[in-house]
């Protein structure tokens, strides 16, 4: 029997905001973790509460398993997340949250209370496949992919046995979004934005263009300078995007 998993464990909070009408929930990328979200909470208080998720494996979870499904990772983090809607959502997910931000939102929409929007960054449509196998090296190989993508704090690539200690909840994140397959012709109804990076090794325009097939809203397209972490050198105008949207 699985536990039902608890929103204290999933959710993270930095700035508490009870008065405002919305709440931004926001997805990590592979190996990411809710504090990359700070920054995105911080500039936005007063506008959103921003709820940032805590995948299992990392930081405070780290004794926790990872979980190496996207279909798994959305059934929990849906279950996590229906406490926080008690108030309209919005999600912002990044590469791997990318995915799993319309996964979740899927299943919002099937109890009715779906996000009335969607942004998806630095990711190609799920319609879209490469065949990779990131998860398939060892560790090393894991570690170089990291380097090579910049997305990864200096201090944790620079420490080993940080390092080696949250591999296996990279390796799962890895394994999942590798892994995944869209449901054929899936869809949500909440307008979708896309943002990208226009150098980006693991989207091409034509891939982040194909998310126009998985809305029935509205869906628009945002181009950045950059690669698969454009938004890091960005970010100031990746919160005014967010900011725009949650203010129209």
């Amino acid at each position: 029997m699985t536990t039902a998993p608890s929103t204290d464990s999933w959710v993270r909070r930095y700035h508490p905001a009870p008065d405002v009408s919305t709440r931004l929930v926001c997805f990590p990328h592979a190996g990411g973790s809710a504090s990359f979200y700070f920054p995105v909470s911080a500039a936005l208080n007063g506008v959103t509460e921003v709820a940032a998720l805590q995948y299992p494996g990392r930081q405070d979870r780290h004794t926790e398993k990872g979980i190496d499904t996207i279909a798994e990772l959305a059934d929990r983090a849906h279950e996590a997340l229906r406490p926080c809607s008690d108030r309209p959502l919005v999600f912002f997910g990044h590469s791997m949250g990318a995915v799993l931000a319309f996964e979740v939102a899927r299943r919002f929409e099937q109890d009715g209370q779906g996000p009335v929007h969607v942004f998806a960054s630095g990711r190609r449509a799920p319609s879209t496949y490469r065949a990779e196998n990131v998860h398939l090296r060892d560790d090393d190989g894991i570690i170089a992919e990291m380097r090579k993508l910049s997305g990864t704090d200096p201090r944790v690539l620079g420490n080993d046995e940080v390092l080696r200690m949250v591999l296996p909840a990279i390796r799962s994140d890895y394994t999942a979004i590798e892994n995944y397959r869209a449901d054929p012709g899936a869809t949500i109804a909440a307008p979708i934005t896309v943002l990208t990076g226009d150098a980006d090794p693991r989207t091409t325009l034509d891939e982040a263009r194909a998310w126009e097939q998985h809305t029935t809203g509205d869906f628009d397209l945002k181009v950045f300078p950059g690669g698969h972490f454009y938004l890091t050198e960005h970010v100031t105008e990746v919160i005014e995007v967010i900011r725009e949207r949650l203010t129209a």
